[in-house]
């Protein structure tokens, strides 16, 4: 008969709990990939042919905010994609790029302005 000793069950008892934990550490790093994962697919929305959602309702705002300055006049351009706005066109005083740029900023779900509009006396 083998007799076990006590430092003998000591380092069996070691392996076995850094077994688990080696485990339960895995378990965890896994679980938070997936909740990355899944978390990540639920803010992401695509956009289509016809752009991405609240994106017309953005143009029309930035739209609606040229319309209260006549000094940007009436040949700036307006297009939104993923929340990004872009203009182009062209202006008539030396800071209505600026002005027209400030103004896009203000509309609602605005995150970006991409600006390339011009100064060029008429």
């Amino acid at each position: 008969m083998f007799h076990t000793t006590s430092a003998s069950n000591s380092v069996k008892c070691a392996r076995l709990k850094g077994l688990r934990l080696t485990q339960n550490i895995s378990a965890l790093i896994g679980g938070l990939i997936l909740i990355g994962a899944l978390s990540g697919c639920a803010t992401f929305e695509k956009c289509g042919f016809k752009g991405c959602p609240g994106d017309a309702q953005i143009t029309a705002e930035v739209k609606a905010l040229f319309d209260r300055h006549p000094e940007l006049g009436t040949s700036i351009h307006v297009q939104t994609l993923d929340h990004v706005v872009y203009l182009y066109g062209l202006v008539d005083t030396p800071l209505g790029p600026e002005i027209a740029e400030s103004v896009a900023r203000e509309a609602p779900g605005v995150t970006r302005v991409v600006s390339s509009i011009a100064y060029g006396n008429s």
